[in-house]
């Protein structure tokens, strides 16, 4: 069964990249499809979609500067743009329940703030995806939407944290304490090498800052992201990042086969998400409206377009609870 998984997806992936879509496309495709057989998602890909994240977020980290989190333009427009979202999809879920179509006849105003809510962000895994395939993760609008994704992730773990009342460990006060960590790791790095020692390193620094986030109470992937902007200015970072690309997007695979393996999309389902499609351009405009700084307008369009995977990944005929696994990245 395995073997016939890794078979569609690389079909899937093979006859995207032929008519000029990122591979991405393909292994959603893949993943639905297998859905609709029959296949279900196991443990192990799950661990590996968890893998790939990780891997992903660690990546970013060495690439992003952090000074562009803490540019006003950014978290102002993000907060801006996610009040503003949640106004208009909010007020399009209640037409819609006025009108009586399915899955969302019995939404109450709550539920659609909820849903609008975690239709406000965009995936950053499938943002970074198609930045990395274009060539434009370097480029300052890349760099900005990475940014934008990034403090989106923050403002939904915050949300998260609110909303289900439990509060990180104590321990979390000790974090910043890894900023002493830095020298070491960075001789680390340059011990390694330049050969699989130095990706197995690269793992490993991955995983403890994943390890330590979950001890805190915190989500794990925001620790492989922090171990990654902590080395971002390393004179090895981005060779690091080169070597461990591969493996990156290998784990990744097993992400976006897993969205399509735990959703069974019903003809309701298509329906409701093709008219939740309609809000994509009002996103998009959104984005652009509150970008106050001079930069590319490419910025938000990228932002824009990772956002279609919100409609992807969450359900309007699910509870509360539903809708806040939904808003991881």
């Amino acid at each position: 069964m395995d073997s016939l998984i890794i078979l569609v997806a690389f079909a899937c992936g093979f006859a995207a990249r032929q008519i000029g879509q990122p591979p991405l496309v393909g292994y959603l495709v893949a993943g639905f499809t297998l859905g609709m057989a029959g296949f279900e998602s196991s443990g192990v890909i799950e661990s590996i979609a968890n893998i790939g994240i990780s891997l992903m977020l660690f990546i970013i980290g060495l690439k992003l500067d952090f000074a562009s989190l803490l540019r006003p333009e950014i978290y102002r427009s993000t907060l801006e743009h996610t009040a503003s979202f949640v106004l208009v999809a909010g007020g399009f879920l209640l037409v819609l329940a006025v009108l009586g179509l399915p899955l969302v006849a019995d939404i109450s105003m709550q539920q659609a703030a909820l849903v609008a809510f975690a239709l406000s962000f965009s995936s950053t895994v499938c943002a970074v995806a198609i930045l990395d395939d274009r060539g434009e993760f370097r480029v300052r609008h890349g760099q900005v939407a990475v940014a934008i994704l990034i403090v989106q992730d923050i403002v939904a773990v915050i949300f998260l944290t609110a909303s289900t009342g439990e509060l990180p460990s104590p321990w979390v006060l000790l974090l910043p304490l890894l900023f002493f960590a830095r020298p070491l790791l960075s001789y680390i790095l340059r011990a390694s090498g330049h050969d699989e020692v130095l990706i197995l390193a690269g793992i490993i620094i991955t995983f403890a800052g994943s390890t330590l986030c979950e001890w805190a109470g915190l989500k794990a992937d925001l620790g492989a992201l922090a171990m990654g902007m902590l080395l971002s200015g390393d004179k090895k970072a981005g060779e690091l990042g080169k070597s461990m690309m591969g493996f990156k997007d290998i784990f990744l695979i097993g992400f976006f086969l897993n969205i399509g393996l735990s959703v069974q999309p019903s003809l309701s389902m298509l329906g409701i998400g093709l008219l939740l499609c309609l809000l994509l351009p009002l996103k998009g405009a959104i984005f652009f409206f509150c970008w106050r700084a001079t930069a590319s307008v490419r910025a938000p369009r990228a932002a824009g377009r990772a956002g279609a995977h919100a409609v992807q990944r969450v359900r309007p005929d699910r509870g509360s609870a539903q809708c806040q696994e939904r808003l991881a990245p």
